[in-house]
């Protein structure tokens, strides 16, 4: 039986959200010393459409990073005996800059502790704050989010998909799951 959905934000809605998502990171310090590091997946590829945004705003490049958090979670020894492990690229110093975290649900606040964690190993950020697409609360860690494309109330048994053409192939959505 297939699993009942409902879409939440289609691919315009999710546009409208970075851009002002990026207005919004902009208006709070401006872009000196800003970087922005995705988390990976769909993390990394918010981040770089946040990046693009900036730029069409402030005619800037700010720097980007990738940030992988497998080794830092708390769950590791539920994902596998053999977790996939993927670079982190920052070729940047993250010391002393404005880091905004960039991440596609945020949920129970694990994930955010994970990437704190391994952003304070690689150096020491000025200041660290969130982005994320989508917060559908249950928060477990007293972790909040600084921007935000959408707040989604859900049940705990939801599940929240936010599909991206650059992962998915497809067009953008945001797509709560009935878990069955």
């Amino acid at each position: 039986m297939p699993t009942p959905k409902s879409q939440i934000m289609d691919q315009e809605a999710i546009r409208r959200a970075i851009t002002r998502m990026a207005h919004e990171i902009l208006e709070k310090a401006g872009p000196k010393d800003l970087a922005l590091i995705g988390i990976r997946t769909r993390g990394v590829i918010l981040a770089d459409r946040l990046q693009a945004a900036i730029k069409n705003i402030e005619y800037q490049d700010i720097p980007a990073g990738i940030l992988d958090i497998t080794l830092y979670r708390d769950d590791l020894t539920l994902v596998g005996s053999k977790p996939l492990v993927r670079q982190t690229l920052i070729d940047f110093d993250i010391t002393g800059k404005r880091i905004v975290l960039v991440d596609d649900v945020f949920f129970t606040g694990r994930t955010v502790r994970a990437a704190l964690d391994a952003l304070t190993d690689l150096g020491r950020p000025a200041k660290i704050e969130l982005a994320v697409l989508v917060d559908r609360g249950h928060r477990e860690l007293p972790i909040r989010a600084d921007f935000v494309g959408k707040n989604i109330p859900t049940a705990r048994d939801q599940n929240v998909r936010v599909i991206l053409g650059e992962a998915d192939g497809t067009q953008d959505a945001v797509i709560i799951e009935e878990d069955k």
